[in-house]
């Protein structure tokens, strides 16, 4: 990556003791980049780049030369679009769902209307979002005075790639990347009440507690049915599609086709069986069967009731007299197991004709299909009774009363689990929906990040065995260090970022090989379960591994790590409250902890013992553990040894505040020259020297409104963030502070009184 100096650039020179310490060029060209399409994929995701070049002299009075590359991602405003249309398409298709669970009593009849009138109100809410988000064409990021627009609720805030390139004389060339983003949060719906963490276990102990005459299932048992509502709608097109693969085969009176054909059908209709083992299908056919006209809603006499009147096990204990699991004694509970079987029964039939078929062809000795087909035997000897026969003529009823039988499977399943769902809705209609959307808007903030941050690291890392290696192995640690306060709104834009980085752990990334100019990822999949399509040129594509290019989900391991560093958090320690802080940075930590046991354990002996040469990782999580416990004010050793492990993972590295502007850009600037010290032998005497350069305003003197992305509209050829501008002290002068801390006890007292 060499530097570009052709183009308009402005020259500082700084004099320390009478020798140069850095020379800067400010330029708007991007760094070089190998290839086209190198250059078209970067393209997709960055946009309007700004750098810097520098020199600083090493410990052996050499210099090294650093370049210091800021660029917007398109991908703020491309990712939530991406995933608000899946939501209105999800959201569309269980309302439908809703609206088929045929005839109800007159109770759960008038709470499904009223459940589909304000869902509807919802999918026309998102549906208008989408459409204004359409309409915007000017700046690729969302400015911080944009934090509370409606509109943009859903776009990440001043997301920006923060690139810096080190050349030393004699290490190795090395790039540090760190993805710079505003904390995802739901500024415009506000944070009077708190965030997403404590909101959403307000909910949940409320939902749980209530008297009102709803079946309670608890959120594992509610993602459970949606989990496996999603493999329906999957699964039974695929066995559809395999079921007619199978008999073109047979008209083509090809046995190794037959053979792939029905090894195919067996394998999904299998999966398609497993799906519906589950209690809480039986559990949920049963509390539809009371809500029928007609059904009978029995509670229990005690908590403490008989096995046939209890709950089965995997759900809930009833609360206080309330049935969690209703019964009825004329449901038949073992009708379902009969119409279940029947799938498994029906493959068998096929499975056993198929055999009969190549065995009297002389073709194969054995089949693919599963050895439990001898049972079934005797239907398909009364089918097979002529051998000259078209196959095609024998195996096509076999397969219409497989699909009959799934079909029959997927209405009752269907039905009961999109109940159960209707449960959710119906308890506090107007609360649920409105967390859900706030979980949508947090949950979309940090998937933009999330996905920019990964196709720069896979861009950066293409041609590295090793983290390719780790990347399909093992997955890749996605580390956000967080600096806000737990002072006031920012306790809840902490609660709403906890939430919505751990929600990070339902995306899976998935390589496919681009077919046209296009290379914009695209989001697939549901809210419990997403899939993210990074698409590659193919020559790009060629040099992943086999299993990488086959199609393998590529797993992410969010954890974040939040250290208050400004005036506000001394106001929390003093006389407010850190135990949030805390508490996220302990669970963050065994995350950490359980990435590591797994890296230990899947990744090859000289593989690990590479790693272990070059990094006391052990020792860096023991000292990361030791800081946590030690709940030192401001500890942001913490921050340090959380980046230090993310970057000897090969992870990625986010760093965000409010605003992704003061403390982020303070963060960014000492992190950079920390790392040229410790890395690189940056000479002890310009460390100050060297953040002080990266910290400083161009020297044409103040901005204008043009030049600031915060306050105006941009132009072309200026910078695009306020990483590279100075800030204002993290501490405000002594007599402001004094006087703060006075008016604070004041409101103090006069609340507790």
């Amino acid at each position: 990556m060499g530097e570009i100096e052709d183009g308009e650039a402005d020259h500082i020179t700084t004099d320390v003791q009478g020798q140069k310490c850095a020379l800067v060029y400010e330029c708007t060209a991007p760094e070089s980049v190998s290839g086209k399409d190198n250059l078209s994929f970067l393209n997709a995701v960055l946009k309007n780049p700004v750098c810097k070049l520098y020199r600083f002299p090493t410990s052996d009075n050499k210099w090294m030369q650093i370049r210091e590359q800021m660029s917007e991602s398109i991908l703020s405003f491309h990712i939530p679009k991406e995933l608000i249309s899946l939501h209105i398409k999800e959201d569309l298709c269980r309302n439908q769902e809703i609206k088929e669970l045929g005839e109800l009593s007159p109770h759960w009849d008038n709470l499904r209307k009223n459940v589909l009138t304000h869902c509807d109100q919802m999918v026309n809410m998102y549906q208008d979002i989408l459409t204004e988000l359409n309409k915007e064409t000017g700046s690729s990021f969302k400015s911080s005075s944009s934090k509370g627009d409606k509109t943009l609720e859903f776009v990440p805030v001043n997301l920006h790639l923060q690139r810096m390139h080190v050349h030393s004389p004699h290490l190795k060339d090395a790039l540090y990347d760190v993805i710079t983003v505003g904390a995802p949060a739901a500024h415009f719906q506000g944070f009077k009440n708190g965030g997403l963490r404590k909101l959403l276990h307000r909910f949940e102990t409320e939902r749980r507690n209530t008297g009102y005459q709803f079946i309670y299932y608890s959120p594992e048992n509610t993602a459970k049915a949606k989990e496996v509502l999603s493999n329906i709608n999957q699964l039974q097109p695929l066995i559809a599609t395999h079921a007619d693969l199978l008999l073109n085969s047979a008209s083509q009176h090809s046995p190794d086709s037959l053979k792939n054909s029905l090894k195919m059908l067996s394998e999904k209709t299998e999966l398609f069986v497993h799906a519906f083992k589950d209690q809480l299908v039986r559990s949920a056919l049963l509390a539809l069967y009371t809500a029928r006209p007609g059904g009978i809603l029995k509670k229990p006499p005690s908590p403490k009731g008989s096995p046939e009147q209890g709950p089965p096990q995997d759900q809930p204990s009833p609360v206080q007299g309330q049935d969690s699991i209703p019964h009825h004694s004329d449901y038949d509970e073992e009708e379902w197991d009969r119409v279940w079987a029947n799938v498994g029964k029906s493959l068998n039939c096929v499975i056993a004709m198929v055999d009969k078929l190549i065995e009297r062809d002389g073709g194969s000795e054995g089949s693919s299909g599963d050895k439990d087909g001898e049972k079934d035997l005797s239907l398909a000897d009364s089918t097979a009774s002529h051998p000259r026969e078209d196959w095609y003529e024998q195996l096509h009823p076999l397969i219409l009363t497989l699909k009959d039988c799934m079909g029959e499977v997927v209405s009752r399943a269907k039905q009961s689990l999109t109940f159960v769902l209707l449960q959710e809705l119906a308890y506090s209609l107007p609360q649920c929906l409105m967390l859900t959307l706030r979980r949508d808007i947090v949950f979309s903030q940090a998937l933009a990040g999330l996905v920019c941050g990964f196709t720069i690291k896979l861009h950066t890392s293409l041609h590295d065995p090793d983290f390719l290696q780790q990347l399909h192995t093992v997955g890749l640690m996605v580390q956000f260090e967080g600096l806000l306060s737990t002072y006031s709104d920012e306790i809840g834009m902490l609660e709403d970022m906890a939430v919505g980085i751990s929600d990070l752990k339902k995306v899976a990334f998935k390589i496919i090989e681009a077919k046209s100019n296009d290379v914009l990822p695209v989001v697939t999949g549901r809210r419990e379960h997403y899939v993210v399509e990074v698409k590659l040129p193919a020559r790009m594509f060629e040099s992943l591994p086999f299993q990488v290019k086959e199609g393998q989900l590529l797993r992410v391991y969010p954890v974040l790590f939040n250290v208050g560093i400004n005036e506000q958090q001394t106001l929390a320690e003093r006389f407010g409250d850190v135990s949030l802080q805390e508490s996220i940075n302990q669970e963050n930590f065994e995350l950490l902890k359980e990435y590591y046991t797994v890296f230990m354990e899947k990744l090859p002996p000289d593989y690990i013992s590479h790693f272990q040469e070059q990094n006391d990782l052990k020792g860096l999580l023991e000292n990361l553990h030791q800081n946590i416990q030690a709940k030192k004010r401001k500890n942001v050793e913490i921050m340090w040894l959380a980046a230090t492990i993310c970057r000897k993972l090969n992870g990625i590295r986010f760093t965000c505040c409010k605003s992704a502007k003061d403390r982020t850009s303070m963060s960014v600037t000492l992190e950079q020259c920390s790392i040229l010290r410790d890395e690189h032998q940056l000479h002890k005497d310009f460390f100050i020297r060297a953040l002080d350069c990266m910290r400083s305003r161009p020297s044409q003197g103040a901005l204008t409104e043009s030049d600031d992305p915060e306050t105006g509209c941009l132009t072309d050829n200026k910078p695009t963030s306020r990483h590279f501008y100075p800030v204002a002290l993290l501490l405000v002068s002594s007599h402001l502070l004094v006087v703060w801390l006075i008016l604070s006890l004041a409101l103090l007292l006069a609340k507790y009184q």
